[in-house]
């Protein structure tokens, strides 16, 4: 299991990479590194541009529920 501070780090790194993507190549690359760590939907969430912030207030939300 990722510890909160690898998956918000993770984040950051494939918010920043996914904004200086040019190509489908690119971006496919950045999915294969991350997907592990992030998953499909949080990836996918980065993709459509919503900010990494965003995704980490709403994990830190879910996680305080548990």
């Amino acid at each position: 299991m990722t510890t909160d501070a690898e998956y918000g780090s993770a984040l950051r790194e494939a918010e920043r990479e996914l904004a200086g993507a040019t190509t489908a190549d690119d971006i496919r690359r950045i999915w294969r590194k991350h997907f592990g760590t992030l998953g499909h939907r949080a990836l996918g969430r980065l993709l459509l541009g919503r900010p990494a912030e965003e995704l980490l207030a709403r994990r830190s939300a879910r996680n305080e529920g548990d």
